[in-house]
């Protein structure tokens, strides 16, 4: 499916973003002055570049629940979720985030994941009577801080941001009225919060335990599930092999870590960098997965060539002994 371009763009000083993100606005002339006007309410994140899928049928719930690592059975209208889908051998394989309208399930994932996703599921099937549809071109989404105020199709999933959702037609998102915020504000409010983006914060050989997904995407009292064994065991033995940690960057330096930029102890490797951004209040942060036997305490050097090395300090969103989830919360 091809990449859309949201009309938002069209409004003055819109700025695209580039990579996953191209298709909306990075910025609409100050990310700074957009983080703030977000965290006091008072605009809106065009994330319509997402993919949009809807689950239809009166078996979506148990099927879901057999499938996925999350508790859908008896999910109520409403009520929004996080579930993963993993590999046998425990590794995460897809991420979304829906809430259910008592007759659809709907739900987002990354930008052009939503064709393996729904292939996938297709094959699912069997029996149960449920009907799965790519809804990308129909549907957008747009997320704004706060609780939800009456809106239909809306979520809040993981709320470390403090917001929710809205699936709403995309032929509705031209007429939006209000302050909007670019995708380089939201990031830095979702690095903050320490939550991770699937394929920006994580790689192949991911699990849930190493990324603070349990207890969000992971309900620990559900069995039976692809990829079950793996979780319990590194949740009950504790010590995964590696953990996500937020990371305060020098400021002195005048470029951000790109995705991929060594995370280094001394000359050793430890880890690398998922995700950066500027935050109104911290300055540079980012999310890297390192190695789970790393001092807490250690000071971080990221290093890439033909660029300055930047320090940088931990703070812990996975214990590193136990990998029980230790997120902050905004």
């Amino acid at each position: 499916m091809s990449r859309m371009r949201s009309p938002l763009l069209d409004r003055p000083g819109a700025v695209e973003a580039d990579g996953l993100d191209a298709g909306v606005a990075a910025h609409y002339g100050s990310d700074l002055r957009e983080q703030r006007a977000l965290v006091a309410g008072e605009a809106f994140v065009d994330l319509s570049h997402r993919d949009v899928v809807t689950i239809t049928g009166p078996d979506r719930l148990t099927w879901l629940h057999a499938l996925t690592t999350q508790y859908f059975e008896g999910l109520k209208p409403g009520t929004s979720t996080t579930a993963l889908l993993l590999s046998p051998t425990g590794h995460v394989e897809h991420v979304m985030y829906g809430v259910d309208d008592g007759e659809t399930f709907w739900l987002h994932t990354e930008p052009g994941a939503a064709a393996a996703l729904v292939e996938w599921l297709q094959k699912m099937v069997f029996m149960s009577r449920v009907e799965i549809a790519d809804v990308t071109d129909d549907y957008a989404i747009i997320w704004r801080p706060g609780a939800p105020e009456g809106e239909h199709l809306t979520r809040s999933g993981d709320d470390s941001l403090g917001g929710h959702e809205v699936f709403l037609p995309r032929a509705e998102l031209a007429g939006l009225e209000g302050a909007a915020a670019g995708i380089w504000a939201y990031e830095a409010l979702r690095i903050e919060a320490g939550a991770p983006r699937f394929g920006l914060d994580t790689d192949e050989r991911a699990i849930p335990n190493e990324l603070g997904w349990l207890g969000v995407g992971v309900h620990l009292e559900k069995g039976c599930y692809r990829g079950q064994e793996t979780v319990a065991r590194v949740h009950n033995l504790g010590r995964p092999p590696r953990r996500i940690v937020r990371l305060l960057l020098d400021g002195s330096v005048d470029h951000l870590p790109a995705h991929g930029y060594a995370v280094c102890v001394g000359d050793k490797q430890v880890g690398v960098i998922g995700s950066a951004a500027r935050h109104h209040e911290l300055g540079p942060i980012a999310l890297a997965l390192i190695k789970r036997n790393v001092d807490p305490s250690a000071v971080l050097e990221i290093v890439a060539e033909d660029q300055p090395t930047v320090t940088a300090t931990q703070e812990l969103l996975v214990d590193p002994e136990a990998g029980l989830h230790v997120r902050a919360r905004l």
